[in-house]
């Protein structure tokens, strides 16, 4: 039974030199219509049919109306068109295109799942399921980068993982109050994967941890999991790890060196670091003193905390910062560091790591990667994972406009010009027709990606 369109009308009888009607009256219309290039890019990568192969079906056989890959689709769909709240599910429940894309009949097939099947869903997820989810993700991710470089010499891949803090505003299970952030909030580790000298930082795991959690607290698990699954991958290639201040304890720096691998890890200023320090920070001033410009001076120290059980190297930067209308500023920075280069080599591929902070942005601004609202630990977990999986989609989706300038577009960006295009939809006994707008915007951008994905330009 095709759906009846809700009639609604909107007057502006003086806006222009005649009166104008908006009449919301055309049925089996959608406004995520360049959608589909999800589905298609989903399907590449086969992510959505893996992570719902990790879940066991918990329900009662015969009363099930949505299976565990439609969840998963409709969720991580959804997501990537910026539908972050389950509660989104009341307005989508009947759009052609969302319905489309979870493989059902975008007129006649039935309704997506409401709010409350998707909280229930969300909700029955444990700490078991959620370790399979994590570890298939990586899976994916790693397995797609193995083919895309199959006919490419894999020498280094470059390993960094981050904090980030996903404030909570109410009863939410394991939410600390954190003094760093000055906030109650969860504290998720994410991890992104650099594969030589390339540029793009690609997601690889997402996991929440408690707002209380220390800096350190499951990085060497990730880590150990993630080294296992890339030299499988990539027996060939050199493992460096790059983390920040947080996480310079004498646990990850042994973990580290006995596997073997490349490590930079900054480290706090301390008062017999400053005092070593001191000499290169007097070269810094001169030099910005004569130039008037901001100035930096490398070098290096063997330094062993009280902690540690041996010398580490250290690089120093001693840095000078000059901003118009203020007094000079002394900015030191400390790296430990097993590598060989120089100094300044040294910290610039620290500096590198730097675009994590971008990675961080898409998905808390173009995601709602902190949208954490569900009462049960888990439960949020899962929704971070799932944010991370439709992240994951995205960024190999902007990977096929590595040729064109918008391979650089954020995600919300991408989003707009990609997906948000109106779309009615006409379905007949032999094929689906979109009908989309020829005067859209970006119709060349969004055909190049679709022929990318496999259709046919014809």
């Amino acid at each position: 039974m095709a759906e009846q369109a809700v009639v609604q009308t909107v007057l502006f009888p003086t806006l222009f030199d005649k009166p104008l009607v908006a009449t919301f009256d055309t049925p089996h219309q959608s406004s995520d219509g360049g959608a589909i290039l999800l589905k298609a890019i989903d399907d590449d990568l086969g992510l959505t049919a893996r992570l719902a192969a990790c879940l066991p079906e918990r329900r009662q056989e015969g009363k099930i109306e949505h299976d565990l890959p439609t969840l998963i689709r409709q969720r991580c769909f959804g997501l990537a068109c910026g539908y972050a709240d389950a509660n989104d599910a009341a307005q989508l429940k009947a759009d052609p295109i969302q319905k489309l894309l979870v493989g059902r009949d975008p007129i006649t097939g039935p309704a997506l799942a409401s709010q409350p099947t998707l909280s229930r869903f969300e909700n029955a997820v444990g700490p078991r399921d959620l370790y399979g989810l994590t570890q298939t993700l990586a899976d994916v991710v790693i397995t797609h980068h193995q083919a895309r470089l199959a006919h490419r010499r894999v020498n280094r891949i470059t390993i960094d993982v981050d904090p980030t803090e996903d404030p909570t505003h109410g009863q939410q299970e394991l939410a600390f109050f954190n003094g760093h952030y000055d906030s109650w909030c969860y504290l998720p580790l994410v991890g992104t994967l650099t594969f030589n000298g390339e540029r793009t930082q690609h997601l690889v795991t997402a996991t929440l941890r408690p707002g209380n959690a220390h800096a350190t607290r499951g990085v060497i698990g990730i880590l150990r999991r993630l080294f296992l699954k890339l030299r499988a991958a990539f027996p060939h290639a050199r493992l460096r790890v790059r983390l920040d201040g947080g996480f310079a304890s004498p646990a990850v720096f042994t973990f580290l060196e006995e596997e073997g691998v490349e490590y930079l890890v900054a480290m706090a200023s301390n008062a017999k670091l400053e005092k070593r320090i001191r000499r290169l920070l007097g070269k810094a001033r001169m030099r910005s003193k004569a130039t008037g410009e901001s100035a930096q001076v490398f070098g290096e120290t063997r330094y062993a905390a009280k902690s540690w059980r041996r010398k580490r190297r250290v690089i120093m930067k001693a840095e000078v910062v000059r901003l118009a209308g203020r007094d000079p500023r002394d900015n030191p920075r400390f790296v430990v560091t097993n590598l060989p280069q120089s100094p300044r080599r040294v910290y610039e591929i620290y500096r590198e790591r730097g675009d994590v902070e971008n990675r961080l942005k898409e998905l808390h601004y173009g995601l709602g990667f902190d949208r954490t609202s569900c009462t049960a630990f888990w439960a949020n977990a899962f929704r971070v994972l799932l944010t991370a999986a439709a992240y994951v989609l995205l960024q190999a989706l902007r990977a096929r406009l590595a040729a064109t300038p918008a391979a650089t577009l954020q995600v919300s960006t991408l989003r707009e010009r990609l997906f948000k295009l109106g779309a009615r939809v006409q379905v007949s006994a032999r094929r689906i027709v979109l009908h989309l707008p020829s005067a859209f915007p970006w119709l060349a951008l969004w055909q190049a990606v679709a022929v990318a994905l496999g259709a046919s330009p014809g």
